[in-house]
């Protein structure tokens, strides 16, 4: 679950309210079915959390560290040793397992920091900026690391990074003034925000672009069509908009297979992540209007 919003919106907080650092001025959260207010301790004994700044120490060696913190978390003392071993091994720091956290690049520390919050197996991982500071090649070894945790635990990742949570999220909640503006996956929120279907098109073999327009234009359920620049002489691109609520992906291959043109393009235009949270974060009543809806 990607957790998004401007600065100020109150993802710190939300994640010190759910870490149960902080408590709720006011409503009521629950995490694993627990009340952060009233039973923090058990809160606490299902959630891993890593901060943006992992909480080291940089005199203990990583595994000396790392089963220090097994201790903390209750893991055990039969299942310490190999516990520790797993999550070194799965965090890929099962080859500086003896040296000193203080001797370690940033991406190793943020590595650290995963195995520490992973390693009393809990329900739900809170990770608070995980790539912030790291270069390119560590951002992908730490996302993939992530994904990898996908299945064994809920993960609520908070990030300024949108296109991190394209490739890493399945939904995304995206708050805005302490409010959540819309909760849902990328692709429902494009639909809900145009509010109909965008087809790019692409064919060959058609007449003229105005005939062919003409020809997708009777289409049942389409409401729109917009010639585009083609990539290649003899081809002809378009962008087809569908009246609210309709499928016109089928009828359009159907009525190019039909003319006896060739299909070269067909798919659905989205919105990036980018422009939904523009359009969300903007203060466009509309916008808000319509992802409060699918939100609720």
């Amino acid at each position: 679950m990607g957790f998004l919003g401007p600065n100020g919106a109150g993802k710190t907080t939300t994640m010190r309210v759910l870490t149960c650092f902080l408590p709720p001025s006011d409503g009521r959260a629950e995490v694993a079915g627990y009340n952060v207010a009233t039973q923090s301790m058990e809160v606490k004994r299902r959630i891993g959390y890593l901060p943006e700044t992992p909480p080291l120490y940089p005199e203990m060696e990583v595994i000396e560290y790392l089963e220090f913190v097994g201790r903390l978390k209750g893991v055990p003392k039969g299942d310490l040793k190999r516990r520790t071993e797993e999550v070194a091994e799965r965090c890929q720091v099962a080859d500086v397992r003896t040296k000193l956290i203080s001797k370690l690049s940033k991406g190793y520390r943020q590595r650290v920091g995963l195995a520490q919050a992973i390693i009393h197996n809990p329900d739900v991982l809170i990770l608070d900026e995980p790539t912030s500071g790291l270069d390119p090649k560590q951002i992908i070894e730490t996302r993939n690391l992530i994904k990898s945790l996908a299945g064994d635990h809920t993960i609520i990742l908070s990030t300024h990074i949108l296109q991190e949570v394209e490739a890493m999220c399945e939904r995304v909640i995206i708050i805005n003034k302490g409010r959540i503006a819309a909760t849902d996956t990328v692709d429902n929120l494009t639909t809900r925000l145009r509010g109909a279907e965008v087809v790019k098109v692409v064919v060959s073999g058609a007449p003229e672009a105005p005939a062919a327009q003409r020809k997708l234009e009777q289409v049942a359920g389409v409401s729109r069509v917009v010639a585009k620049s083609s990539k290649g002489s003899g081809q002809a691109g378009f962008e087809v908009e569908s009246l609210p609520g309709r499928q016109i992906r089928p009828d359009l291959a159907r009525a190019v297979v039909e003319a006896g043109w060739n299909l070269l393009e067909l798919h659905t235009e989205v919105l990036s992540l980018e422009e939904i949270f523009l359009q969300l974060t903007s203060g466009d009543p509309a916008a808000a209007a319509v992802a409060k809806d699918g939100a609720q």
